[in-house]
């Protein structure tokens, strides 16, 4: 059946403006984005929002800006029509966070809205209204002081269908109070205030000088951010970075505390996420996301912010040297990071209430306590090696032996009480014991910290192995006896394809049958580690791609070999194996990190400590 001609027509400015407004305003807290915008825009140096039930009922702005001429109220509502560019050349240049004067206009056409504005030199404000269209084009007289205030209310009252898609009021102002907070870290210098439901929510005083940019972030973030954060400030070839960078212990489990400026602007950019992600690659746990407080300072004609239809994206016209100044910036910030009991990595316990206390089961008197012997029996076999050259040295397990003379619980707890403080210069401290085999037990000054052996011995290897690559090739160690690997024919092709760029890994690999491979050689690093283990992971169909990887390709395959190699779980180590690693986890750059983001190492103090037991009570 042949479809009716349909006429083409123009459409009317009321509907016009409603699809415009579907474009910009999504919901309420779009609304606050886009009128504040205009506030800041206008020189406000203080701004106050009102809200209730959730944007729906009210949303009130006020500031001390400008102000609008009475002349200028009407076309202040007309779309397209702005103060803020004239030309080309302006928009190719914007400074100012809206330029398209779309956002009166479209906020009209979908509440109940009332302007009202005065300038400095006017005797008294003027107001015009409207309920979708404007009531009356003829500007009334207002008891306004200087500045503007915009009231919102009823909003999407004609447009039903966009209302009903709401979420509910306490997340729609959820919405709201984070689009403030990202206002108020772009604008240091302006003081704001916001309520909901007439309860105060945040009263921000202006920051006029850097040394209060801080106190700000601290408002906006809390002080654990603030507390766990990096400042850094750098600028390359015209373009200025500077901001808060959390460490990657303080990582989070959503994008909650992630703000990105480019001149003032709030911005949400591919190329500027995929920068702060390789930063944070090597120290980042896959389902954790950084914080940070990053601002970008550009000349507004190297970047496009035309883009986006709520201005959240922008272009850059050398993408190359923003991505560049970004994840060098911030990755050498992370890199400068070393073990920092102080700051890094405490642990605070919860104080045990005195009705738990009570309902403990009495303590044995006669408690079971093992220790580490302080040098490694004679049945001991230890291959001496360097940490250095090869990475941890080779302990084999010791054999069970009865001890003749067993030592004293006495003479052990004395024995403990005689290690000596460690120096300041060292402060993950002294081992002490090994717990499970897995965890390293030191003292600092601070009180105890516990290490991951094999998470920490893990990042040192990493570290290594990066040093020695970008040195060149990994130097190769024949091995007295070659690992052979039996394999599905598949999988020996695979290795077999791939034995160039293994090569340049230190790994030296012969196809020796249909169903088998020989490796020959293998950085010193990796002598002691499982090799068999090593090598069924590089033909695992999960590793496929690591070599052909263009960027990542070098880092995953040596984070798979140090993690192979790496100290494994229960194995028994001796303090000075122990110590050995806590230096070099001082020394080595991301320490307080596994290859997989994960912690390293944790600091218990003193306090921690003494509140467990109930000391000072």
């Amino acid at each position: 059946m042949a479809m009716p001609a349909v006429s083409i027509r123009v459409l009317s400015d009321v509907l016009v403006n409603q699809i415009k407004a579907g474009e910009v305003i999504e919901r309420p807290a779009a609304v606050v984005k886009e009128l504040v915008e205009n506030s800041l825009d206008a020189g406000a140096r203080r701004v106050e929002v009102d809200v209730e039930q959730g944007g729906l009922g009210l949303l009130r702005i006020r500031d001390d800006g400008h102000g609008i001429a009475r002349d200028e109220l009407i076309l202040a509502l007309e779309r397209h029509a702005t103060s803020k560019i004239g030309s080309l050349d302006d928009l190719e240049a914007v400074g100012s966070l809206g330029f398209r004067g779309e956002a009166l206009a479209s906020v009209l056409s979908v509440s109940r809205l009332s302007l009202a504005s005065r300038q400095a030199d006017a005797e008294h404000g003027w107001m015009l209204a409207g309920e979708g269209v404007l009531a009356n084009r003829e500007p009334q007289p207002s008891a306004q002081q200087q500045g503007t205030c915009i009231e919102v209310r009823d909003l999407f009252f004609n447009t039903p269908a966009r209302r009903k898609f709401l979420k509910a009021e306490a997340t729609e102002f959820r919405h709201i109070d984070l689009a403030l907070r990202r206002l108020a870290l772009a604008r240091f210098d302006v003081a704001f205030s916001w309520k909901h439901n007439g309860r105060r929510v945040a009263e921000l005083r202006p920051c006029l000088s850097e040394a209060g940019f801080e106190d700000r972030v601290r408002e906006v973030c809390g002080d654990e951010f603030t507390d766990n954060a990096l400042f850094l400030d750098e600028t390359r070839l015209g373009t200025r970075l500077w901001g808060w960078v959390a460490l990657p212990t303080f990582s989070r489990p959503l994008p909650d505390l992630q703000y990105l400026y480019v001149n003032g602007r709030a911005v949400r950019d591919r190329l500027l996420g995929g920068a702060l992600r390789r930063a944070f690659a090597d120290v980042l746990h896959s389902t954790r996301y950084p914080a940070f407080v990053l601002n970008i300072e550009i000349d507004p004609r190297g970047v496009d912010v035309n883009v986006h239809p709520q201005k959240t994206e922008v272009r850059f016209r050398d993408s190359a040297r923003v991505h560049d100044l970004l994840f060098g910036a911030v990755h050498q910030a992370l890199r400068k990071v070393r073990p920092d009991p102080e700051q890094h990595h405490r642990v605070a316990m919860a104080e045990p209430s005195a009705s738990a206390v009570s309902q403990r089961p009495e303590l044995q008197t006669q408690t079971r306590m093992a220790y580490e012997p302080r040098s490694a029996p004679a049945s001991w076999a230890v291959q001496e090696r360097s940490v250095e050259s090869t990475g941890w040295p080779l302990i084999k397990s010791p054999e069970p032996q009865i001890r003749t003379e067993p030592q004293t619980a006495v003479q052990a707890i004395a024995a403990e009480l005689r290690t000596p403080a460690p120096p300041p210069e060292q402060p993950l401290g002294q081992a002490l014991a090994q717990l499970h085999g897995i965890f390293i037990l030191a003292q600092n000054e601070h009180g105890l910290v516990i290490v991951d052996a094999h998470a920490a011995h893990e990042r040192v290897l990493y570290e290594k192995l990066k040093v020695q690559l970008a040195q060149g090739a990994l130097p190769s160690q024949q091995l007295l006896v070659p690992v052979v690997l039996q394999m599905p024919e598949d999988q020996a092709d695979r290795i077999e394809e791939r034995r160039e760029g293994l090569s340049r890994f230190g790994l030296v690999v012969d196809r020796v049958s249909p169903t088998s491979v020989a490796l020959r050689a293998v950085p010193p690093l990796l002598a002691s580690g499982d090799l068999e283990a090593l090598l069924r992971d590089l033909v695992d169909d999960e590793a496929q791609g690591h070599v052909e990887e263009v960027l990542n390709a070098q880092e995953r395959v040596m984070a798979d070999m140090a993690c192979k190699a790496a100290i494994k779980a229960h194995r028994v180590l001796t303090l000075p194996e122990m110590n050995a690693l806590l230096r070099d986890m001082e020394r080595t750059e991301f320490a307080s990190q596994c290859n997989h983001g994960r912690p390293t190492w944790v600091q218990l103090g003193s306090q921690e400590l003494d509140r467990l037991f109930l000391r000072g009570r």
